[in-house]
């Protein structure tokens, strides 16, 4: 499984490798066909035979709908068929394939989901640019409303391909199927819950497209980062494998605790907590294995990471929103070494924020939430686009937290994460996250990759560890989650499925 089987396409890119398609001599129409047959049989390996609505737009989607219904109503299905507007302004392979259907096309109307058929929406695809409005949202609030089991093509209506945002209004659907590659809307949120089961299908396009478009946004899978994973020699020794600092805070001490064992269980092979006097034995009671330095003053911090063989830092996770927070950032940043950012080391800058921007000169990756974000960064619009601006803006890996983690570098790559559990929503899960990023920049990992795979093993240890999950539990699970990469190589690059409401008959 190789990088490119991770990509994401934009709405402008996907019409692109259209295009391409078709020039390269794969006729429209049998693209369409191609569509409408992978609905078609993700429909029939889901759901008996029962009455199905097919919704279809006045645009392609609406064209993938007509091939739908002709092939469900030849096996036998009930099919009855809306269209939004005239069947004679339909033109081209949507065109041709109205002609195909031999059955009424009745008019958009409520009485079309009388009875609770199965419903197929072919109305609007990824591009919509305008809320929905009048009797296609009619038609879908009253969807959600009685909770019919519906089908997605492409997207689910009013779910915009670029940023996952809902337009008006969208249905809730148990599956969707796109084309060739996802899109970021099916990944981001709210869209990816709107979606169900996302399908990717196969319906010819040849993946050197792929070379031609060079996307720059992928789903965070394994295949994405795999090769850049540490493997550690067999001649090997503890100081090959790095050495992590990091810098506690003096009150919410367990944070770094989390933060430095994370980066233990990740690979990193040494791993420092730097410590005032103060609460120096609070640290040296943790983990034995943990090495704790007791930091006096800003010289002696300073002195402890610029030794060569330390060759990662972290601070942030407890550190305390203070003068000397600030002043520990700058200096870190100074000695122009990996470095991660994180929590409080955010917030210090929140009326300076380009003073924290100049001093990136090293490999950094910045891990705000949305709130440290928004202290950080004035950027609009949808989450990734607000992830790539502010990774453009800082110089820095941005790794943007949430149910849909967005990582973003600055040369524009970005990644979106969609196998974390709603159980990582606990306090410290983070400090694990930004132990797991050091650990890995401490073993050599560039500093996208790192952020990409700290994130997906993150979500997969929360997945492992289930119900019940605290941030201890993470840490614990990393193992396993790490074992699983063998596997999880091989699967497809896109996300499991999400359930709605009703179970699939």
């Amino acid at each position: 499984m190789a990088a490119a089987d991770c990509a994401l396409l934009s709405v402008e890119e996907m019409y692109r490798a259209d295009s391409l398609a078709m020039q390269g001599g794969v006729p429209g129409l049998t693209l369409m066909e191609a569509a409408g047959t992978a609905i078609a049989r993700a429909i029939r390996r889901r759901f008996r035979p029962r009455p199905v609505a097919v919704l279809c737009g006045p645009g392609n989607n609406g064209g993938d709908g007509f091939v739908v219904a002709r092939l469900l109503a030849a096996e036998g299905w009930p099919v009855r068929l809306g269209l939004l507007g005239a069947p004679d302004a339909l033109k081209g392979d949507a065109g041709a394939n109205a002609a195909r259907w031999r059955r009424p096309i009745r008019p958009l109307h409520p009485d079309l989901l009388a009875g609770g058929p199965l419903v197929v929406d072919a109305l609007f695809g990824a591009g919509l640019a305008r809320p929905l409005d009048g009797i296609a949202r009619t038609l879908i609030e009253a969807i959600n409303a009685r909770e019919l089991d519906c089908i997605g093509v492409d997207v689910p209506s009013g779910v915009h391909g670029d940023s996952g945002q809902v337009l008006g209004a969208a249905p809730a659907c148990q599956f969707t199927v796109t084309f060739f590659r996802a899109k970021p809307g099916h990944l981001l949120l709210p869209g990816r819950a709107l979606c169900g089961e996302l399908i990717v299908a196969d319906i010819g396009i040849p993946a050197a497209t792929l070379e031609r478009i060079r996307p720059a946004t992928f789903v965070n899978a394994p295949a994405l980062w795999q090769e850049h994973l540490p493997r550690p020699a067999r001649a090997g020794n503890k100081y090959h494998r790095g050495h992590a600092v990091v810098v506690g805070g003096d009150e919410m001490t367990g944070a770094a605790r989390l933060a430095a064992e994370a980066a233990r269980r990740i690979g990193s092979g040494l791993v420092t907590i730097a410590a005032a006097p103060a609460v120096h034995v609070i640290y040296a009671a943790g983990r034995p294995g943990t090495i704790v330095a007791r930091i006096a003053d800003a010289n002696a911090l300073q002195e402890l990471c610029s030794d060569p063989r330390r060759n990662a830092l972290l601070i942030g996770p407890g550190a305390g929103v203070s003068a000397q927070t600030r002043e520990r950032v700058l200096m870190l940043l100074g000695l122009a070494k990996p470095c991660v950012l994180d929590a409080d080391a955010l917030t210090v800058f929140r009326d300076d924020p380009e003073r924290l921007f100049a001093a990136i000169k090293a490999p950094c990756v910045l891990t705000p939430h949305e709130g440290e974000f928004a202290r950080l960064f004035a950027d609009r619009g949808d989450k990734l686009a607000r992830a790539r601006a502010a990774a453009a803006r800082s110089g820095a890996v941005v790794l943007l937290k949430g149910a849909d983690t967005v990582i973003a570098a600055p040369d524009g790559q970005a990644a979106i994460n969609a196998n974390a559990p709603p159980t990582l929503a606990t306090g410290g899960s983070g400090d694990v996250l930004a132990g797991m990023i050091l650990g890995l920049l401490a073993q050599g990992v560039p500093a996208f990759m790192a952020a990409a795979a700290a994130a997906w093993l993150h979500g997969q240890a929360g997945s492992l560890v289930g119900s019940g999950l605290i941030a201890e539990d993470l840490i614990d699970a990393l193992p396993q989650a790490c074992a699983t990469l063998a596997t999880a190589a091989h699967r497809e690059c896109h996300p499991g499925p999400v359930r709605h409401r009703k179970a699939e008959p």
